[in-house]
């Protein structure tokens, strides 16, 4: 019987009841079972049955198990594409109740897959998005995600514009919201919201900040009717980058490199020339303000592409210009003209008014309403006058003769403002003549910067001596009290030289005015001076520049600029203060070097 037994055992494989296991060998076996149970039965039973199970008995245990699979595992093309078509086949029943596995497989690795892949996916996305409109939010969210790229990807993005790779992963991404879009409606609002919500941290890397951007613009392609809204939110990031990105830091870079200190005296003549502002790097170093470089260039391709008309333009692509202008010029009133200390972003609006001189004439139009306007706010005012100031000043594409009748009109506009105050009018405080002081400087700087346009014929100097200039500066208002000492002492000197004006008996008795009330109360106290705010003021980005030098107007010295106070000049050729802003070509320089003038005598005065 025995010999029977071990015949049979032996014959059959089937190992003897009395053998005996040792230990470790039952643990390992335990173990390979129950991880053969963990990991094999989500995959193996699959979302179709783990969806049955649940909504037939109500049963979600298989659904979370499945769930917590798709966010553990590693899918290959094979399992992922599984699991994808069983998604697709019970669309209609992936219900709010199933959230959690929907925003998995929204959630799945899917850009880098191959075309099969893709295609089905896509199909799946568009699906759930049409089926089940309450998907739509996390839907979207999930497909702007894949817009931001990583922080090390910098190699991929060459000044914002992606490699031809990176460029074929994104464009199944924009087919698909495009489809989602055109199949859905109402997610126009959810897709604004989204791309606002996930626009990148205005300290983020400057290849994150501006491949975000590249998508952005690229929605505008496919999807016109986002442009208003999405570049009203683009400027406003802009913005958000300007502001963190101040001259004094970005301009100190040249001194660094140059170690060149030297203040510039008033009406210098601009070194803005390409070598000086495009050194070794490509952009500023200032992190924020490559950024903003970055932003701005990308922003000037759009506008070139967009609002350029050529001969062999057809009349829709003429309407859809001056559509786009129209558009930009609301924008700027409703996000730029009220931002303040920016110094770089409006030039968005100085580049595109090149491109056609209509747009030019708009521009200033809508500035100069706004001036006339008193029932704006009196801020908004002085902030349109800078910005006309500026722009005639700086514009190199103005012809003369649109300079000429905005400096006739603003020196009207306050001759009038004279007229109506009243000769016994007391109240000369800035805040209650804001806007009349600064038309009054604008006249003044504009004066003085286009001199030598100004004075190049005989016709230029009646043109000038029609505006009553000695009326506007020795007025009962005095508004040479109130304008940058740079301002007023060149306007001074160029209307005694030319014989205009004779301004500088004002100019002593306002500086006698200020030190003996500075003495009278033992301590410095400077008078109040109008806010040097010239938008157009030079541009301190490199690699965008190339889209603004050559329409933008260097200062040219005037042969008889030999008007300027010696004391004065003499400050304002001493060696610039570390701190201090460099700004080679303005001729405004910072309040705070005439203030520290002013600081000086008051304590000469003290001993």
């Amino acid at each position: 019987m025995d010999d029977t037994m071990s015949l049979h055992t032996s014959k059959t494989g089937l190992t003897s009841f009395f053998k005996k296991f040792s230990s470790e060998e039952r643990y390992r076996a335990t173990a390979v079972a129950v991880n053969k149970v963990r990991f094999s039965s989500p995959k193996e039973r699959g979302l179709a049955e783990s969806v049955r199970v649940a909504l037939e008995e109500g049963n979600f245990h298989l659904l979370k198990e499945f769930t917590n699979f798709l966010r553990q595992a590693e899918l290959n093309d094979d399992d992922f594409l599984v699991i994808v078509k069983d998604a697709k086949k019970i669309v209609y029943s992936l219900t709010p109740d199933f959230v959690h596995v929907i925003e998995c497989l929204l959630s799945l690795n899917w850009k880098q897959r191959n075309s099969e892949i893709i295609q089905v996916y896509t199909e799946f996305y568009i699906d759930i998005m049409v089926t089940h409109n309450r998907y739509l939010p996390m839907g979207i969210s999930k497909l702007i995600v894949h817009w931001i790229p990583d922080d090390l990807d910098e190699s991929d993005w060459l000044n914002g514009c992606p490699s031809e790779s990176t460029r074929l992963v994104l464009k199944p991404i924009h087919e698909v919201l495009n489809r989602i879009l055109t199949a859905v409606p109402m997610a126009f609002d959810l897709v604004i919201d989204a791309i606002s919500a996930k626009f990148p941290y205005f300290k983020k890397p400057a290849h994150v900040t501006a491949g975000y951007l590249f998508n952005v613009l690229w929605i505008i392609e496919y999807k016109p009717m986002f442009e208003e809204l999405i570049l009203q939110l683009v400027l406003q990031k802009l913005v958000v980058l300007d502001v963190n990105a101040p001259r004094d830091e970005i301009g100190s870079e040249s001194d660094d490199e140059d170690d060149k200190m030297k203040a510039a005296p008033l009406f210098q003549k601009d070194d803005l020339s390409a070598d000086s502002l495009a050194p070794t790097a490509n952009t500023v170093k200032h992190p924020v303000g490559k950024t903003l470089d970055i932003s701005l260039l990308m922003l000037y391709r759009f506008f070139d592409s967009k609002c350029r008309i050529h001969q062999n333009s057809n009349d829709q692509q003429r309407w859809t210009a001056n559509r786009l202008f129209k558009m930009l010029l609301h924008i700027f009133d409703e996000v730029l003209l009220p931002s303040h200390n920016t110094h770089h972003v409006q030039f968005v609006l100085f580049y595109v008014t090149s491109i056609r001189f209509a747009y030019s004439e708009s521009f200033l139009d809508l500035l100069w309403k706004k001036v006339q306007n008193p029932n704006i706010s009196a801020i908004i005012r002085h902030t349109a006058v800078g910005y006309m100031a500026s722009f005639l000043s700086r514009a190199r594409f103005l012809p003369l003769r649109i300079v000429i009748y905005y400096l006739k009109e603003l020196s009207k506009w306050a001759h009038n403002y004279i007229d109506d105050s009243g000769e016994y009018n007391q109240n000369c405080s800035l805040k209650a003549h804001l806007v009349f002081y600064s038309v009054c400087q604008a006249v003044f700087y504009l004066i003085a910067f286009r001199a030598r346009d100004l004075t190049a014929n005989s016709k230029g100097l009646l043109f000038l001596q029609s505006l009553q200039l000695s009326r506007l500066a020795m007025c009962h208002l005095n508004p040479l009290r109130y304008c940058l000492a740079p301002v007023a002492t060149a306007f001074a000197g160029f209307t005694r030289t030319y014989q205009l004006a004779y301004c500088h008996t004002v100019l002593e008795r306002n500086a006698r005015r200020k030190l003996a009330t500075v003495y009278g109360h033992d301590k410095c106290m400077p008078e109040e001076t109008l806010e040097s705010f010239f938008p157009f003021d030079p541009y301190l980005l490199k690699l965008s520049n190339k889209y603004i030098k050559a329409n933008y107007m260097e200062y040219q010295c005037n042969d008889k600029d030999d008007y300027m106070d010696s004391s004065i000049d003499e400050h304002l050729s001493r060696k610039r203060a570390a701190s201090e802003i460099l700004e080679e070509d303005d001729f405004i320089l910072a309040d705070k070097r005439q203030n520290h003038l002013e600081l000086s005598k008051c304590q000469q005065l003290d001993k």
